[in-house]
């Protein structure tokens, strides 16, 4: 097989950011080898060579590392963690013709089957048998060279690599306000002012609701959401409170309007009963975050009010979108990332992502810096 990869001559070790069943987080040799990469060896067909720039820490890579699983998926081995990426291209098979070496791009972390129903119908991110690259036992991004399909390459011209990194957390906000249907005007509640909250918070912003209300439990946090988006109001949740408590907090907030539309970014139990307890007859509490694998929901409440209860599993489609909002403008994240880290230092970086006293919302690590291909 023959490629670009004479073009390209990458110096530094492919290294990677693991974990493991015993919970150890640690920095280690990665594949593809340096070696590899320079002759351009297990390039498949449709697959490009990517050189990380940024990859984000997402909450599921710390919970993976502290508890070892989210349901059903599982850490059995060595794992290495990361899905939020962006990076240049260093080398392309033969067979891709809409990426060359020195193209930037962001990673769409998934590979579908393209045969099952979801993925037929554009669904794909229900896909019966994706590989989705961190969640085990698929290897992640955290790395400095990766091979993946072009077609999951998405190009962004001269957004930074940081913004690209943020557009898989992006992708997850999209799919959320447009499943939920937001629309101008609607009186909007965001429950969590973490990462995804607070992105969720900017495109709510951007799609026209009025008023937001966002909570959480952090202070800090909600400083933070005021900050990022001037004119929302924000509400600090009390454990002692009710979800009775919580709703006559929010709809004071709003002046007398019930939310017609809550996105929970929490899967907190208490959180999401909050949310349908505040939500007006006829309005939709919509779950992005993720939680237990069992939680207790006040059924009653969503019955006699005609309240919906939607799920969100992480997204499809969205990218080409995401794109479109960062490079022009309309949506800004770069106050969300707020540590940086190399990627040797990448345990110091989870740490500081995993501690709420060091005010961390997105950290974000290195692999490579700018200008810098590994050569």
């Amino acid at each position: 097989m023959s490629s670009t990869a004479t073009e390209i001559k990458p110096s530094k070790a492919n290294i990677g950011v693991y974990t493991n069943p015993a919970h150890d987080l640690w920095v280690a040799e990665a594949g593809p080898s340096v070696e590899d990469v320079k002759a351009g060896k297990d390039l498949k067909h449709g697959e490009v060579t990517v050189a990380i720039k940024s990859t984000g820490i997402c909450g599921s890579d710390v919970h993976f590392w502290h508890a070892g699983c989210i349901g059903p998926m599982i850490v059995e081995g060595d794992h290495i963690l990361g899905h939020e990426s962006a990076g240049v291209i260093l080398a392309a098979h033969p067979s891709v013709t809409h990426l060359q070496p020195g193209d930037r791009v962001a990673i769409e972390p998934n590979v579908i089957c393209n045969a099952c129903e979801p993925c037929l119908t554009g669904r794909y991110n229900g896909c019966e048998r994706v590989q989705f690259l961190s969640t085990p036992p698929v290897p992640g991004l955290l790395r400095r060279y990766v091979n993946h399909p072009a077609v999951w390459c998405h190009k962004i011209g001269d957004m930074s690599f940081e913004d690209g990194a943020m557009l898989e957390p992006l992708s997850v906000a999209l799919a959320g306000v447009q499943r939920a249907g937001v629309k101008l005007g609607d009186p909007v509640l965001v429950c969590g002012a973490g990462p995804i909250g607070l992105v969720t918070l900017a495109c709510v912003k951007a799609a026209g609701a009025e008023p937001i209300v966002i909570t959480d439990i952090d202070e800090g946090r909600l400083k933070f959401a005021r900050e990022l988006c001037p004119g929302v109001r924000t509400h600090k949740v009390e454990f002692s409170h009710s979800a009775e408590d919580f709703a006559a907090a929010v709809v004071k907030l709003m002046e007398g309007n019930e939310p017609a539309i809550a996105l929970e970014c929490t899967g907190v139990e208490s959180s999401v009963a909050g949310a349908i307890q505040a939500s007006k007859f006829g309005g939709k509490v919509f779950v992005i975050g993720v939680g237990k694998n069992e939680i207790k929901i006040p059924f009653m409440r969503l019955s006699t009010r005609e309240v919906d209860l939607q799920f969100q599993y992480r997204y499809a489609n969205t990218w080409p979108r995401a794109i479109r909002l960062l490079k022009g403008g309309v949506i800004d994240l770069r106050k969300l990332v707020t540590h940086r880290f190399k990627l040797e230092d990448a345990l110091e970086a989870f740490k500081t992502a995993a501690d709420p006293k060091t005010g961390a919302i997105k950290v974000q690590i290195q692999s490579l810096e700018e200008g810098e291909s590994g050569s």
